[in-house]
């Protein structure tokens, strides 16, 4: 069980980008995607500014975004990596597993990757993050780096949708068909 201090749970840039994306995305009836909020308990709370200062994760959570693209079922987890290497820790068991079951139900499982230095990001198939976690299980590399991804994933902003994640989507749809 993880904890966190007053300042926690603000968000980061690219979950906000994210946010704005699902919500144009919505608007324009393309997709219905939600932000899966992570469940706490609150331990202290400062009643003067009502914030919660203290709190525990009441369970693991699965992944940031679950939703429905014209009928696909779609779930996906928000990431941002600092270097050109990102660890496989980032990712949780618990949440490669859901991905997995996730996709045997055929939905459509994946990671949006900023790399942040780059200013670059990414759409990486569950099918690319499977095989980074089998090897890792395998004694291999317990990361993947910016040179084994694929380029022609990129995720490029489109008018006022800043994770215009939607055109990967179709692609990852149609090399399964």
């Amino acid at each position: 069980m993880g904890t966190w201090k007053s300042r926690g749970l603000r968000g980061s840039a690219l979950e906000e980008e994210i946010n704005h994306s699902n919500e144009r995305y919505r608007e324009q009836k393309l997709a219905l995607i939600q932000k899966v909020p992570t469940p706490i308990t609150p331990i202290r709370i400062d009643k003067e500014k009502r914030h919660i200062t203290l709190a525990y994760f009441d369970q693991k959570s699965t992944v940031d975004y679950i939703g429905v693209v014209q009928g696909v079922p779609v779930c996906f987890d928000a990431k941002e990596c600092a270097t050109d290497t990102f660890p496989l820790q980032n990712l949780h068991p618990h949440q490669v597993q859901f991905m997995k079951e996730f996709e045997a139900q055929e939905g459509i499982s994946f990671i949006v990757l900023s790399f942040t230095a780059r200013n670059e990001i990414y759409y990486i198939p569950f099918c690319d993050i499977a095989a980074f976690w089998r090897r890792m299980e395998e004694g291999g590399r317990k990361s993947f780096t910016y040179g084994e991804v694929d380029r022609t994933w990129q995720i490029f902003a489109h008018r006022d949708i800043f994770v215009h994640y939607l055109p990967q989507l179709q692609r990852d749809l149609e090399r399964r068909d």
